[in-house]
């Protein structure tokens, strides 16, 4: 059996729109107010891992389809960037969605969806364990899509013998009813109480 380093490699990937609505539910949040390098950072502080790289993935609306969101994420994008973190973005997809109004009737809205973002976490999770560049992938989602990639690493360890792992941090409160963290990955839960000690210094709305 493979040794457990004394010294744990961490790369932190953030879903960020995931991560935004779990925080959303779980502590009544409007906006992504969260800073994922020092929420990074105290993840790995408090299991005592060395956290050497954080890398952000999200989806961007176009500037026509709603210029708020379109700034927001390109001035906290490139603050991120310069702070180090990687980031990838991919433009959000609309399709019109038929949702039933409190009333009992019906309306069409435009809702965007974002396309590849997951793919792409999953792709980079594989990569940099091919690479050997981590011990310990640590993922802020709790999209279960991502249970195939904690299997892909699980083989991809027994291949290179070596010690190696998924965890899964996500937020938890009374108010948020998904508890569960990704499927075949450890899981770690963010109280309130830490969750605010990350609070992004700078506001982008």
């Amino acid at each position: 059996m493979p040794q457990e380093p004394l010294v744990k490699r961490v790369f932190a990937f953030f879903y960020g729109q995931n991560l935004f609505y779990a925080a959303k539910q779980a502590f009544g949040y409007s906006y992504p107010n969260y800073d994922p390098l020092v929420l990074a950072r105290i993840i790995c502080r408090q299991q005592k891992w060395n956290l050497v790289q954080t890398l952000f993935y999200t989806g961007v609306p176009d500037i026509n389809d709603n210029e708020p969101w379109h700034r927001f994420w390109t001035k906290k994008l490139a603050v991120m960037g310069k702070r180090g973190i990687r980031t990838f973005s991919r433009k959000l997809r609309y399709r019109n969605q038929t949702v039933q109004l409190a009333d009992g009737n019906y309306t069409t809205v435009l809702v965007g969806q974002e396309k590849g973002v997951d793919i792409r976490i999953a792709l980079d999770i594989v990569r940099f364990a091919l690479e050997k560049t981590y011990d310990v992938a640590l993922v802020f989602s709790q999209d279960q899509d991502l249970s195939e990639v904690a299997d892909e690493i699980k083989r991809i360890a027994i291949q290179q013998d070596r010690w190696i792992k998924m965890a899964c941090a996500f937020p938890v409160s009374p108010t948020y009813d998904n508890k569960r963290g990704i499927n075949g990955t450890d899981w770690i839960r963010i109280q309130r109480n830490i969750y605010d000690t990350c609070l992004d210094k700078g506001d982008y709305r």
